[in-house]
Order: C-alpha cells, then structure tokens, then sequence
C-alpha cells in the first residue's frame, strides 16, 4: 500500500463528504425554510426546481467519490474483515447510509418522489415542504450520527 494514495484517497473521501452531507445540510437547514415561507407556489417550485437541478449532479458525483475511494481504503488496509466484526458496526453504518443515499439519488427522487413532488409543491406546497423537511432532518441527522460515529471508530474509539 502507498501512503501517499492512501492519504489522497482519504482526502478525497473526506472532500466527498463534504460536498454531500454539507449539501444536505444547506438544504436541510437554509432552503426549505425559505421556501416554506414563500407565499407564491410557483416561486416553490421554481427554486425547488433550481436547486435540485444545481445539486443533485453534485451530490452523485460526491456520493460516488465517496464510495470509490471507500472501496479503495478497504482494499489498501485489507479491511473486508472487519465488516465480520461487531466492533466495526460504524463501518456497517458507512455502507448503509451510502446505499440509502445512493437510492435516494438514483431511484426513488428521479423516478417516484421527484415527479409526484412537482405536483404537490402546485396543488399542496405546506403539506409538499412539511414532508421534504422531515425527511431531510431525518437523513441529516442520521448522516451526522454516522459521521461522527466513523471519525470516533476509526482512531479506535470503539
């Protein structure tokens, strides 16, 4: 194993966090509060429209880098053992948030909850933004947990 891959590998890997879960906090926390309290269900949907169509291109490449360099580490540190292991639950954690995210942005927004979101965002954009928001706060604050909890796992705090 190069430690120099290794480094940029996990830099990158960091960089990919980033992008994504700070993504989702700035959305989380910033855009749907704002669009809550728009009064038009137009100018909703248009900056709904907007953001999605400037972040969800960011945050597949984010969520790929993430996953690629993850293989990567693995790999280097002949890690597939320790997914065998309680003790690395927080790895176990990794995987399956990436995995939710993954569908998130590759099945269930494009192809189920996008088009059905567009029409409630014009017939019902409360109940549309209540429902995004608490999805939102969900997964963030799962993200945050998972985060934390690899950080606190890999230096062995486990």
């Amino acid at each position: 194993m190069s430690l120099r891959w290794f480094a940029v590998a996990r830099a990158l890997h960091v960089l990919g966090l980033v992008v994504w879960i700070g993504g989702v906090a700035a959305i989380t926390t910033v855009i749907l509060p704002a669009m809550r309290e728009m009064e038009s269900a137009e100018r909703k949907l248009l900056l709904f429209q907007e953001v999605e169509k400037r972040f969800r291109p960011q945050a597949r490449v984010a969520w790929l880098i993430v996953g690629l360099t993850g293989l990567y580490m693995l790999k280097a540190l002949n890690g597939w053992g320790r997914f065998a292991r309680v003790r690395y639950w927080w790895m176990h954690t990794m995987v399956a948030l990436w995995v939710v995210f993954g569908l998130m942005l590759f099945v269930v927004e494009p192809l189920i909850v996008g088009p059905r979101l567009e029409r409630e965002l014009t017939s019902n954009p409360s109940g549309a933004i209540a429902r995004m928001e608490k999805l939102h706060w969900a997964l963030l604050a799962a993200s945050l947990l998972v985060v934390a909890s690899a950080v606190v796992g890999s230096y062995g705090g486990f």
